[in-house]
């Protein structure tokens, strides 16, 4: 190898160890999650994921790129506790996140809102709601000494109108919606907090609501290789925006 082209490589790789980042996606047991994960890590980055699913974290963890680069952890969003006890063990690793993906989430079945359980109705508001409020307080006191980092909260198109049957997970998301906007407000320079919509992938919270008519919609595999050009593209010109996917 000459010494030029030895040069070039070196400069490559510098720049290319230079844009990795460490990202930290919550709810990457399925879906949408699991599939940005796999995607990140194929592209060299970091991945910090966590789920209520330890089978399904250990079965992601043979599927990412470079396995032991990775972290997956059980955590439950729902609960303060929880995410406090993900924030302590990430700070101990030095693991600092530059993206955060607030991805957790859940639907209910369809009902008319008087017909939906208050149990239900809560589990929805819990995680999709209260689950980010919490990732929020527990990380960004992390992120501000960095004075730069962006925060993806994961919205819906329902989260920017409205549809019957789901009332409660409609109400969830124009919550992110609102509550994205107002964070952003908060940040100090050098940070973006976005709500972010997915747009209509066939999931399984899809095909909790569209039942066999989801498989016409594109799979999370096929929506994780535009979303993770997307957001790893995000700057602090951001914040505050709400986009899709």
């Amino acid at each position: 190898m000459t010494t030029a082209s030895f040069s070039a490589s070196n400069t490559a790789a510098v720049a290319a160890a230079a844009a990795a980042k460490t990202v930290l996606i919550t709810g990457v047991s399925k879906g949408l999650g699991r599939a940005l994960a796999v995607e990140l890590s194929k592209r060299g980055h970091t991945v910090i994921g966590c789920s209520r699913a330890q089978e399904k974290l250990n079965s992601l963890q043979s599927e990412l790129s470079s396995p032991d680069r990775h972290l997956l952890l059980n955590v439950d969003v729902r609960s303060d506790n929880s995410v406090k006890e993900l924030a302590r063990v990430m700070m101990e690793k030095k693991f600092v996140p530059d993206i955060i993906v607030n991805n957790a989430g859940t639907i209910n079945k369809n009902n008319r809102i008087w017909e939906v359980p208050v149990e239900e109705f809560d589990t929805v508001i819990d995680t999709n709601v209260k689950g980010i409020a919490n990732m929020l307080r527990h990380f960004i006191p992390l992120m501000l000494p960095k004075s730069r980092g962006i925060i993806v909260n994961m919205s819906s198109g329902w989260g920017r109108s409205g549809a019957a049957l789901v009332a409660p997970y409609c109400a969830s998301k124009w919550a992110v919606e609102g509550l994205s906007r107002a964070v952003a407000k908060e940040m100090p320079d050098g940070f973006a907090v976005v709500a972010l919509s997915p747009g209509v992938i066939n999931t399984e919270m899809l095909q909790s609501c569209f039942g066999n008519s989801a498989s016409g919609y594109q799979t999370p595999d096929t929506w994780s290789l535009k979303a993770a050009t997307m957001i790893l593209n995000l700057t602090a010109a951001d914040n505050g925006a709400s986009l899709t996917v």
